[in-house]
This record gives C-alpha cells, sequence and structure tokens, in this order.
C-alpha cells in the first residue's frame, strides 16, 4: 500500500459504521457497532464518544485492549487496526469532539458524568481489497 494513511483513513472516512471490539472479564472478545468516529488524527488515534455507564466502558477500563473495523461495502475492502483504548473524561477532550444534538444521549450536556471519550491509539492493522490482505504498522 504506497500511502496507507491517505487509503485507510478515506475508508474510515467514508465508513456509516464502527465496528469496536473490546475483551471481556473472561478473555473473550466482545464486538458492537458504534457510530462513526467524531475525531482522527490520521490513523493513529480515532475518538468516539460514549456513555461512561455502558459495559464496554467498564471492559476498556479493565483491558484496554481493543479492535477497530471499517469497511466499504461497495468496494469489497476493509481495515482492521489493533490498539489499546484510553477512557477519557476531561473536559477539554469532551468539548473537542461535542456535536449539536448529543444532548440526546447525554441530557446534562458536555459536562453529563455519562458522557465520556474514548481515544484509540491504533498500533498496527491489517487492510483487505482487491482479493488480498496487507499486514502494516502504524507509525
Amino acid at each position: 500500500m504506497r500511502d496507507s494513511v491517505k487509503t485507510i483513513g478515506s475508508l474510515i472516512d467514508k465508513a456509516n459504521i464502527s465496528i469496536i471490539s473490546s475483551v471481556d472479564r473472561d478473555g473473550f472478545p466482545n464486538t458492537k457497532a458504534f457510530l462513526p468516529p467524531r475525531l482522527r488524527e490520521g490513523i493513529k488515534h480515532i475518538f468516539f464518544s460514549t456513555n461512561t455507564s455502558s459495559m464496554r466502558v467498564k471492559q476498556f477500563m479493565d483491558n484496554p485492549k481493543a479492535c477497530l473495523y471499517f469497511y466499504d461495502r461497495r468496494f469489497f475492502r476493509g481495515v482492521m487496526l489493533k490498539g489499546r483504548i484510553e477512557v477519557l473524561q476531561d473536559s477539554q477532550t469532551k468539548e473537542m469532539i461535542w456535536l449539536d444534538g448529543d444532548e440526546l444521549y447525554y441530557p446534562k450536556g458536555v459536562t453529563d458524568p455519562d458522557y465520556c471519550v474514548l481515544k484509540f491509539i491504533a498500533q498496527n492493522g491489517r487492510f483487505y481489497s482487491h482479493f488480498k490482505s496487507e499486514n502494516f504498522e502504524v507509525e
């Protein structure tokens, strides 16, 4: 892949769904569909909003290992990113990704204690396109 950040970044930006996997206390993967990322910095840092009270947040607090998957249904290609997730509750980060309408999920606004940010930090990944897969490191 010539420019992994550009190619994969474009795929992420066009995806309507984010697939996120965590690890439960018994060591099994747990997978869930999320809304698209709120923000990404290259493909190294990807930010999501979620409820602090969610099962997923508890799992990431216990074990930060995570996996993201994004796919392009039209061209049958996808990317898996492996890394870790940090659960962030500082006001600067929460305000950074807050969108109008988020009150639907977090009625008390940006300071809602049930609102937090998941920051995914990618380490490596695997890209699939044109019947071939390719591993890559994330710098």
